[in-house]
């Protein structure tokens, strides 16, 4: 089958789990629940209503003119750019974990997982360098706090690459991430409408990793992703460096909540020995009580 076919295909049938899976999460969500999802009660704890990172608008923000290379293995440069009310560019953010914004780059079905920082060149517009390692449809999602709002907006969009496209199936339930030596376990599980502690524990070679060191201000950032739209959580752990507590490793903690059942999931970057790195997970998340 060619690339464009298949890319096609599979952007239809996506289309039909995304539709299918906002509806169902929609049946889970009061009416009068729209505003807490990123919302932090404390440091590392969200309680949920509504997830983040379903559409392009928020509050007046709005994410455009979305630029990318067209194929696989091509450089070339990833751009876009926000407009404010009255459709003005965004010029003014409040740093927000040391950066001014985050991007988030993830293959539709949760694979080809990235967390960067383009460059923010003036009048609204962003960029970076960019080369796509496999073909399909990709979902972006920006997080940021423009100066005078006070919470985090977060816009998605969507660029498909051309290319021998293979679909990953949505993993099965899974604890322990292994990245070469190093084995990250999770403890703990989601639990629709209700907060629960997530922890991770890093070994290499079967011993605690106690030296990881602050990215982003923290030892630890975790993405949640649910299966089916893709709704997003960026999600930042217990306790920070030389705030005289907190560990580097480990353990790292995190309180989180889902706002429905159903599967989800999750990507933690972690810094060690200078190089930033992402365990990946998929959990279920148990039906509220």
């Amino acid at each position: 089958m060619r690339a464009g076919t298949k890319l096609g295909l599979y952007a239809v049938v996506l289309a039909t789990i995304f539709v299918v899976g906002f509806a169902g999460a929609r049946a889970f969500i009061p009416a009068d629940a729209a505003a807490g999802w990123t919302t932090p009660t404390g440091h590392g704890t969200h309680h949920p209503t509504e997830m983040a990172g379903l559409s392009i608008e928020q509050d007046g923000y709005q994410l455009r003119d979305v630029a990318a290379p067209g194929a696989v293995g091509r450089d070339g440069t990833l751009s876009f750019r926000l407009t404010g009310p009255e459709r003005l560019p965004v010029t003014d953010y409040d740093t927000a974990h040391d950066k001014d914004l985050h991007l988030i780059v993830v293959r539709s079905d949760g694979a080809e997982f990235r967390h960067v920082h383009p460059v923010d060149n003036g009048n609204g517009r962003w960029s970076m360098p960019w080369r796509w390692n496999a073909a399909g449809s990709y979902r972006l999602f920006v997080d940021f706090v423009p100066s005078g709002f006070g919470s985090t907006v977060t816009l998605t969009s969507t660029t498909s690459v051309a290319g021998d496209l293979t679909p990953q199936p949505l993993p099965p339930d899974s604890a322990v991430a292994t990245l070469g030596d190093l084995t990250v376990a999770l403890a703990g599980s989601l639990h629709a409408g209700s907060e629960s502690t997530l922890t991770f524990t890093v070994t290499r070679a079967g011993q605690p990793v106690r030296t990881l060191e602050p990215y982003l201000g923290a030892y630890g950032h975790l993405v949640a992703l649910r299966a089916g739209d893709l709704g997003y959580l960026h999600m930042h752990p217990m306790g920070e460096p030389g705030d005289g507590t907190t560990r580097p490793g480990p353990e790292v903690k995190f309180m989180a909540a889902a706002p429905t059942d159903g599967k989800y999931l999750l990507y933690l970057d972690f810094k060690l020995d200078g190089v930033v790195r992402t365990a990946e997970f998929a959990t279920t998340a148990a039906p509220g009580h």
